[in-house]
């Protein structure tokens, strides 16, 4: 994690030499700075996310259990999300003391803007990194295959944390973003079956 969080420190820093903390641009481009270093850097952790599994060939044990793969995917969905929100944790008062944001009131709004993005990301990025895990490149491999996939509900995330910022109205990006998540959780629980048993 803390490689990670390193990798999302030095993104937030690259922007603050490019754009002039405290001024009026600031709200525009802060919610892009937050999820494209949360977008890399949580694409970096979960290309490892299955390692203890490669390492132990512990995948092999969960595909003899009659445990379901739905519920072995939610598992490993639900502890992804967990990990990237922790990273969310350290990555947004970096943003907010570089950019000189004031978010303190905003605050409570950004919860849920934040979770149905971090959920998208988690539940496709689960499944990719179970398809990637026989790949050489898998930390190449992954990026390619997510974020394609993952743009739209990125930028809904993108607007309704800058709809936040601005005190607008979030209702329709909520409701977009939890369309995004709905259909990436649903399409993955049915193809991560054939993913398994590959």
């Amino acid at each position: 994690l803390s490689a990670i969080a390193f990798f999302a420190f030095l993104v937030v820093i690259i922007f603050n030499f490019i754009y002039e903390p405290g001024s009026t641009i600031i709200k525009t481009v802060a919610p892009g700075i937050f999820w494209i270093a949360q977008a890399f850097a949580g694409l970096l952790g979960l290309s490892r996310s299955y390692a203890i599994e490669t390492q132990n060939d512990s995948l092999m044990g969960l595909r003899l259990t009659p445990a379901d793969p739905g519920a072995i995917f939610l598992g490993k969905m639900l502890g992804n999300t967990l990990t990237m929100l922790i990273l969310q944790a350290l990555i947004l008062p970096i943003i907010v003391i570089f950019l000189n944001l004031e978010i303190a009131q905003a605050l409570p709004r950004l919860i849920l803007p934040i979770l149905l993005g971090t959920l998208g990301l988690a539940a496709i990025g689960t499944l990719f990194s179970a398809m990637s895990l026989n790949t050489r490149l898998r930390e190449a491999f992954l990026p390619l295959l997510t974020l394609p996939i993952f743009i739209p509900a990125l930028l809904a995330a993108i607007e309704s944390f800058r709809a936040v910022l601005e005190g607008s109205e979030i209702t329709d990006w909520l409701v977009l973003s939890g369309a995004f998540v709905t259909l990436y959780i649903a399409a993955c629980l049915l193809l991560f079956e054939y993913v398994l048993e590959d």
